[in-house]
């Protein structure tokens, strides 16, 4: 069984799946790593960025610069839309290679565009980490140190709020401590268990 973990931008997705993997031995597949790979020095997608948006979207190391990949895209919406079409079908094949890998008793799919960009079609289960939108904001400035206008900008290209909740079989809501959230993943690994299990969820 494939369960598929979403959730805005500072939303705590990275904090729930690190919860399943620590503590229940789940394997997890994270697209965000996934779209670094796909992107390294030597890959044809990186020649492709290249091309379109110059050498000066790279670092010194000749790496992509994914700050200002990131700033480029979310200023055009058609640069957004060209670099999907490129990096989504070469993520979804790292990210089924990595998944037909898994052996524990189901894999957890973690990714902020799981609605977006059709890889919730992988999965049998949707789980959604939710806060509310100020709360996204202040923590992702926290943690990033990027403008509030970013990040606004970063949460319009994501799924709205409640789009992913209408795609949600499970809900987290990660609006007070790591201790709150961290029982709702055990509560959420026992179901998947009795699930894979045949038992009655």
């Amino acid at each position: 069984m494939i369960i598929g973990l979403t959730g805005g931008i500072g939303s705590g997705k990275s904090a729930a799946a690190d919860r399943f993997a620590s503590a229940h031995g789940i394997h997890v597949v994270d697209a965000d790593i996934k779209s670094r790979v796909v992107v390294e020095p030597g890959r044809p997608a990186l020649q492709h960025i290249v091309d379109r948006f110059g050498s000066d979207i790279l670092l010194e190391n000749g790496s992509l610069n994914r700050a200002a990949l990131r700033e480029r895209v979310f200023q055009d919406v058609d640069q957004r839309l060209w670099l999907e079409a490129l990096l989504h079908p070469l993520i979804r094949e790292e990210i089924a290679n990595d998944l037909a890998s898994a052996t524990s008793p189901y894999a957890l799919l973690v990714s902020p565009l799981l609605v977006e960009s059709g890889q919730h079609a992988m999965t049998e289960r949707i789980i959604v980490v939710d806060v509310p939108e100020a709360t996204q904001i202040l923590r992702t400035s926290q943690r990033d140190g990027v403008p509030d206008a970013q990040i606004k900008a970063i949460m319009q290209a994501q799924a709205k709020r409640e789009d992913r909740l209408r795609h949600a079989h499970d809900i987290i809501l990660n609006d007070q401590d790591l201790a709150t959230l961290h029982a709702q993943v055990d509560a959420l690994h026992e179901r998947y268990l009795a699930m894979t299990t045949g038992a009655t969820p």
